[in-house]
């Protein structure tokens, strides 16, 4: 924010997850409307989300600072808006001190990456002299969104922050009505409900434009792809174990409400493989060139959406059990198909997942995600002839292919972290036996 006279600037904040900038929807408001303290003044998009920005004062808008369409750099300037209250500039609060879950491996130094964060004192509430009250719930929420509390109108006791309070500052807007096709461009087959066929389309080809979440997601690849040096390794598993298991917990009390899913079972293999294995568990830290070892493991799960993939992410999901990994799934899934998946949800992740098999495909290795060190897909799961004591059977088999950024990460580490991974799925009741 910058204070000229009583004109306060808006500029785009710090969205987190490394994004350098992010494409301006839409705006909810114009020159000369009157806005209230946290009323949703516009929208943004990331290759995460759609994001819907709150005003961080009140007062009548003055002037907007970037079209619908335009690519705007984080701290860049968005809106004017001119009022009447005077602003008093936050004064920092030092970080406590927090125990190590991070080991920094450094590698050659080459540039850094300049960071900016913007952001506005609620006006109603006091100049900060010290900490400001907040729940430990949101005062945990709202580092992890990097967002400092003072700039928070709090609603729980005696002005306290809550959780709703930090969630409502960063909303996130619900998914967007289909885009009416172009003039002069037939629309995608669609059923004839009368004649139970296909309305074909009477144009040869169409154009989609690349914008908005596409377009994102198509640069973060180019990236993936230019910068990143790839590997993969494959591993067909004999999985009759874990869906016999999978069929004996869906007949049971605790899984009555919410029944256990491969990909849950797979999920907590893949989570206790990383314990064992941490030199999986890496992000890549450019602006310092260094290797990040994560000890505690953040699992992004691949979401197909109506905009695209999501990719949000468990936290913590190595303290999960079976249970609570079904339910969290089941809950996340819903929560980005729906587009209310909040920033949180979708930063942080150390390791992803994907299940290709939901598709009816057999295998397949997404490129790595930019910062993270690997990717791992599990394909469908068929009846299939396998060997087993020497003699020919018909059993359960997937097949597992990890995807590795190997500025990080070797075949060696990688193919036995996928031998842990598949030998869990063999033999699950040593799985759970873990927890």
């Amino acid at each position: 924010m910058h204070d000229d006279g009583h004109v306060l600037e808006f500029r785009l904040p710090d969205l987190g997850e490394g994004h350098a900038n992010a494409e301006l929807l839409s705006w909810a408001v114009g020159v000369g409307d009157t806005v209230e303290l946290n009323q949703t003044i516009g929208e943004v998009e990331t290759t995460k989300a759609v994001l819907a920005l709150p005003s961080p004062f009140s007062g009548t808008v003055v002037e907007l600072l970037a079209r619908p369409g335009d690519t705007v750099p984080v701290g860049a300037p968005l809106i004017r808006v001119r009022t009447d209250l005077v602003v008093a500039p936050p004064i920092p609060v030092p970080a406590r001190p927090e125990p190590e879950r991070e080991a920094r491996v450094p590698v050659p130094a080459r540039g850094a990456v300049a960071e900016a964060a913007v952001a506005q004192r609620d006006p109603r509430r006091p100049a900060p002299g010290g900490q400001a009250v907040a729940t430990p719930a949101a005062r945990a929420l709202a580092k992890e969104l990097g967002i400092d509390l003072w700039y928070i109108a709090g609603s729980g006791p005696q002005g306290a922050v809550t959780v709703e309070d930090v969630r409502a500052s960063v909303p996130i807007s619900a998914p967007r009505a289909p885009a009416a096709p172009p003039p002069n461009t037939a629309a995608a087959p669609q059923r004839n409900g009368h004649q139970g066929g296909l309305i074909r389309p009477t144009a040869r080809e169409t154009g989609t434009p690349v914008n908005g979440l596409r377009k994102r997601i198509a640069g973060s690849m180019v990236v993936s792809a230019r910068t990143i040096p790839q590997a993969a390794a494959y591993l067909a598993v004999d999985v009759t174990a874990s869906m016999e298991l999978l069929d004996h917990l869906r007949a049971t009390a605790p899984f009555a409400e919410q029944p256990p899913t491969a990909l849950a079972l797979v999920a907590k293999a893949v989570v206790a493989a990383l314990v064992e294995h941490p030199g999986m568990n890496v992000t890549w830290d450019d602006a310092n060139q260094q290797i990040v070892t994560k000890y505690y493991v953040n699992l992004g799960i691949v979401v197909a959406t109506e905009r695209g993939l999501l990719v949000p992410n468990l936290k913590e999901a190595h303290t999960l059990g079976l249970r609570e990994l079904v339910r969290d799934i089941g809950w996340l899934t819903e929560t980005a198909r729906s587009g209310s998946a909040t920033p949180v949800d979708l930063r942080g992740g150390t390791f992803t997942l994907t299940d290709v098999g939901y598709f009816g495909v057999d295998t397949a290795v997404p490129l790595v995600i930019p910062g993270e060190g690997a990717i791992l897909s599990v394909g469908s799961i068929r009846k299939r002839p396998w060997v087993v004591r020497d003699e020919l059977a018909v059993r359960w088999v997937t097949t597992l292919a990890v995807g590795v950024d190997q500025r990080m990460i070797d075949g060696e580490l990688a193919s036995r972290f996928l031998s842990t991974v598949g030998a869990l799925l063999e033999d699950p009741l040593t799985l759970l036996s873990r927890g």
